[in-house]
């Protein structure tokens, strides 16, 4: 029932993800909790996640931009480096605060809760009109490298930062989805060697065939996602980013992701 489960969600969660250039990891990482220890099932998020990349990398890697992948990736590599060795080398931290509701109880992590404000902050700027006309310049760059990269090391929730950042760099939709893509696929293929020392422990390869499933959806949902890219606008996706932004920060700070 769980490849049945994650396998749809993938599909459809992949064609949104192509445009927004994050949620595929946010949305699979939950999932796979349901079913799996926590370690495992951000271990089988990221192999997910570095696959389905590696396959948008061959579509739309070409469009990413030269500069801002130097400016913005190389941080992000480093950072994740060190987000990725914080998770597997210390213990959990104690929940923020928990709560009970609908008759279910919720733990709010620090780590997440901080990603959740900072997520609303730069929701804010696609959709206040006057911080839409904002833009982030290129010195700002590494700054958004490295959160997005150290809190996809840490918790896997890379992308709406690196989304954040990159929608409001002054690039082309284009450039914008092939360079967050190509990060991405950096950040995805650094934290994944960091997390490698934990993979047999976690017994990630007793579980080939729901990884095989559920990366095939993935792959399946970002080439139909890439045929409908010339039917879109960049304010579409602006808005698409904003929306998720706040979506996800909402579930993060409530402890519900």
């Amino acid at each position: 029932m769980e490849i049945i489960i994650i396998s749809i969600a993938a599909f459809l969660v992949a064609i949104l993800t192509f445009f927004s250039g994050f949620g595929l990891g946010t949305i699979l990482t939950p999932l796979f909790m349901l079913f799996f220890p926590v370690e495992l099932a951000i271990a089988l998020t990221g192999v997910v996640h570095f696959f389905n990349n590696i396959y948008k990398v061959s579509l739309v890697g070409r469009n990413a931009d030269k500069d801002v992948l130097i400016r913005f990736g190389i941080p992000a590599v480093i950072a994740a480096i060190i987000g990725s060795w914080i998770l597997v080398n210390i213990p959990s931290t104690e929940p923020l605060f928990s709560y009970t509701a609908f008759g279910s109880h919720f733990e709010v992590y620090p780590t997440k809760f901080l990603i959740s404000i900072l997520l609303i902050i730069f929701a804010s700027f696609d959709l206040i009109p006057y911080l839409n006309n904002l833009k982030f310049g290129k010195s700002k760059l590494p700054i958004g490298g490295a959160l997005s990269g150290f809190f996809g090391g840490l918790s896997g929730n890379q992308g709406a930062l690196r989304s954040a950042f990159l929608i409001k760099a002054g690039l082309s939709k284009e450039a914008f989805i092939g360079t967050a893509v190509v990060v991405s696929t950096f950040v995805d293929f650094t934290r994944l060697s960091v997390y490698a020392t934990r993979f047999i422990k976690s017994e990630l390869t007793d579980n080939l065939g729901l990884l095989f499933c559920a990366t095939l959806s993935g792959i399946a949902g970002s080439y139909f996602g890439n045929r409908l890219l010339k039917k879109v606008t960049l304010r579409f996706i602006q808005v698409i980013v904003a929306i998720l932004l706040i979506i996800v920060s909402l579930a993060l700070g409530a402890g519900l992701i």
